[in-house]
């Protein structure tokens, strides 16, 4: 009796479609793996999960999305490359040009200087030869015509100045490629803006119309009446700096500013105004100078001796004596002048005194500003201290010195760069 009811109950638990059948299963996975050691950071297989429960759907994965960054426009980074790609031209068509202009330099002044002392020969060959005629008048037709076109070439080439027009363009494509590196840095940060665009674009217009390439209607003045230092960069600089600091300064960064650093960067500029900028103004003032004045004479040389060598006569020599001088002190001022690069020097001091106003635009913009605005403070000492050639603690030290020597009414010893 007590069989039967067992019977029935089991029936009543286990019971198909079928009163007379009983089934009953497990099912379990055909193949289980058991591993013998865990990994620890080994996550657990979701097909594996599946079988062991007899889930049959799918389990859907969440994912963290607190750490998505947002993407650049991609309008924005083509923009990028394609201002990318003008700088890199510009580079190569500043290189070709100042290569040009330097073999200018060379050709013009070897050929001045031989159409010179061959007038200058012909003169005294002139001199020397007794008697008239057709000899004397054709060498002294001779020399007249190479003292001519000796002057004509000297004005010209001392109104471009073959040697600075080299300089303008090697400075040119080395502040391209400074360019070009900046933006190709940009890049590479990532998360550029429509802001690093328009910034990129005003660099390249500036060192456009701060070093021109054509030289009929746009070419720099040569003879200013003051030294002016070059100037390359925006009026109105607008980089990337102040949007990154920004997102430091959200993120509860702090941007390393302090009373220290603006103390010490003052000191630092004081010494720049003092020292370096106003002796570079001088030196470029005096060089300036001394490239108009032989620009002048060397030309009005060659002019003299053209007259000199038309007045040689059967029996006097004077005429056949001032045309040889005035030759031979035009051929040595046209090798002092264009052979020693007088006009490179007073472009390098014009670059110089451009870098040095540049760097003090740079620290007055950067202190006028917000201090949440601000680049990293720390960073940009950096940033200074190397384009000046020191290190961190030689910046600290001058700015100590410079404070020191305004407590007391005296003049600082020493110039801030190292490197000019």
């Amino acid at each position: 009796m007590s069989s039967l009811k067992i019977s029935s109950l089991l029936s009543n638990s286990f019971c198909s479609t079928s009163p007379s059948t009983i089934k009953s299963s497990l099912h379990l996975p055909k193949k289980l793996h058991i591993p013998l050691s865990v990994t620890p950071n080994l996550k657990p297989s979701r097909k594996l999960f599946q079988e062991l429960n007899g889930f049959s759907h799918t389990i859907p994965v969440l994912q963290d999305n607190s750490t998505t960054t947002s993407t650049p426009s991609k309008a924005t980074i083509i923009q990028l490359y394609a201002i990318l790609e003008a700088v890199a031209d510009r580079v190569e068509m500043h290189h070709n040009i100042g290569d040009q202009r330097d073999n200018w330099n060379t050709l013009l002044l070897n050929s001045v200087n031989m159409l010179t002392l061959s007038a200058s020969a012909m003169v005294g060959l002139a001199a020397s030869i007794g008697g008239g005629g057709a000899p004397l008048l054709a060498l002294k037709l001779s020399s007249m015509l190479l003292f001519s076109a000796s002057t004509g070439m000297l004005v010209v080439m001392n109104k471009i100045q073959p040697s600075q027009l080299a300089e303008e363009q090697r400075n040119a494509t080395r502040l391209f490629k400074q360019l070009q590196s900046h933006i190709e840095t940009t890049i590479a940060i990532g998360n550029p803006t429509e802001e690093d665009v328009k910034d990129a674009m005003e660099r390249v217009l500036a060192l456009d119309k701060a070093y021109p390439l054509p030289l009929l209607g746009a070419m720099l003045e040569k003879f200013p009446k003051k030294f002016e230092p070059a100037v390359w960069w925006p009026s109105a600089p607008k980089g990337i700096n102040s949007r990154k600091y920004q997102e430091e300064k959200q993120e509860g960064k702090n941007n390393g500013w302090n009373k220290g650093l603006e103390m010490e960067l003052r000191n630092v500029l004081e010494v720049v105004k003092e020292k370096d900028m106003k002796d570079y103004e001088r030196l470029g003032n005096l060089v300036l100078k001394v490239n108009k004045s032989l620009a002048i004479a060397g030309p009005l040389l060659t002019g003299i001796a053209a007259v000199g060598s038309a007045c040689v006569t059967e029996g006097s020599s004077w005429g056949a004596i001032v045309a040889v001088i005035g030759g031979a002190l035009a051929t040595t001022v046209n090798a002092f002048e264009h052979g020693g690069q007088v006009g490179m020097v007073s472009e390098m001091y014009r670059n110089c005194g451009g870098f040095f106003k540049q760097l003090e635009n740079s620290i007055q913009d950067t202190m006028e500003e917000d201090e949440d605005q601000r680049e990293n403070g720390e960073l940009f000492e950096m940033k200074l201290a190397l384009k000046l050639g020191r290190s961190l603690s030689q910046l600290r030290d001058l700015a100590r010195k410079s404070a020191y020597s305004r407590v007391e009414g005296t003049t600082t010893d020493e110039f801030a760069s190292k490197l000019f």
